[in-house]
């Protein structure tokens, strides 16, 4: 009866993508049950898998009707094959006790795994940022080697087509802004413990680009002068550091004297979950956007609050 069921679990995938000629091939690729064990996470995944609400969903549909879509990977010179797509969906089959899926084999390089891998996760309804700039900065990476350049680090990321920045095609595909893309990139120059600050929103995104252009020793003062001011900076304290550390004129101590500074703050704050927040906003909205939405909003309330005061 096993056997039975996973036949037509075949045919139905088969259906679906094609069968043997799915690309238009000439039948080199199918649908096929692979074990979970010869299955192995792709190197680098920025996106992390997580035993969440979410996927305690995935788990209980796959429980009740299997791995509907199929996972794309690729085959390991060492053996077993490399995950490409469907990460999640083999961390579900795992926990719901299932010890083969679907998979669809591919031939890809490592640049056009990489684009695949990245242009699969990057719908997702929630990302944290570290997520979203890793994905990003994968993504230039593997286009830039496309085209034969990897000047990552220039203000331009280097050009995918003529006269066409790199950024700006991540950005089209992933219904981002050119610029904000770039932001997120200068996000992976900052060390892990920062990043993880970014992600817990205990370091804002806006500061946090701007310490990024400080090298590993600078950052690693300013680390230490958080602990000891127990503060993190506004925006206006991380570009004035920003500055100063460019200059030469900034150290350890300055750091410490900055971040000590009284900050000003507002007599009532009323503070909103980040959750909360991303169900009314696109999802590739960064917290100042939000922000300024929010800010526009509340000034043409106030403008309406008024006119009728005077009716």
């Amino acid at each position: 009866m096993a056997e039975k069921r996973r036949n037509l679990a075949l045919a139905g995938y088969d259906e679906i993508f094609g069968g043997d000629d799915s690309q238009g091939n000439g039948g080199t690729e199918k649908v096929q049950m692979i074990s979970v064990k010869e299955l192995f996470p792709f190197k680098d995944h920025p996106f992390r898998v997580v035993d969440d609400e979410a996927m305690l969903r995935t788990v209980e549909s796959v429980s009740q009707f299997g791995v509907i879509v199929p996972a794309i990977v690729r085959p390991r010179e060492e053996g077993g094959y490399e995950i490409v797509s469907g990460h999640r969906r083999k961390h579900a089959a795992e926990l719901a006790g299932l010890t083969e899926i679907p998979v669809i084999v591919r031939d890809l390089d490592d640049d056009a795994a990489t684009i695949l891998m990245v242009d699969s996760n990057l719908q997702r309804e929630t990302l944290l940022p570290s997520e979203r700039a890793w994905a990003y900065r994968m993504k230039a990476e593997a286009l830039n080697h496309q085209g034969n350049r990897a000047d990552l680090t220039c203000g331009q990321i280097g050009h995918k087509l003529p006269g066409v920045k790199t950024r700006e095609v991540i950005a089209k595909e992933a219904g981002d802004s050119a610029r904000n893309v770039q932001r997120f990139i200068r996000l992976t120059y900052l060390l892990p413990d920062l990043i993880d600050m970014v992600d817990a929103g205990k370091l804002g995104f806006n500061a946090a680009v701007e310490l990024s252009y400080l090298d590993d020793q600078q950052q690693f003062d300013f680390l230490d002068a958080m602990e000891y001011s127990q503060n993190v900076p506004s925006l206006s304290q991380a570009q004035k550091i920003k500055k100063m550390c460019q200059s030469g004129e900034c150290d350890e101590k300055v750091m410490q004297t900055m971040l000590s500074e009284d900050k000003k703050q507002p007599e009532d704050k009323v503070t909103f979950k980040g959750d909360f927040l991303r169900k009314y906003f696109p999802k590739n909205y960064t917290p100042q956007q939000m922000e300024d939405v929010i800010v526009k909003l509340l000034k043409q309330w106030q403008k309406k609050r008024q006119r009728e005061q005077e009716l």
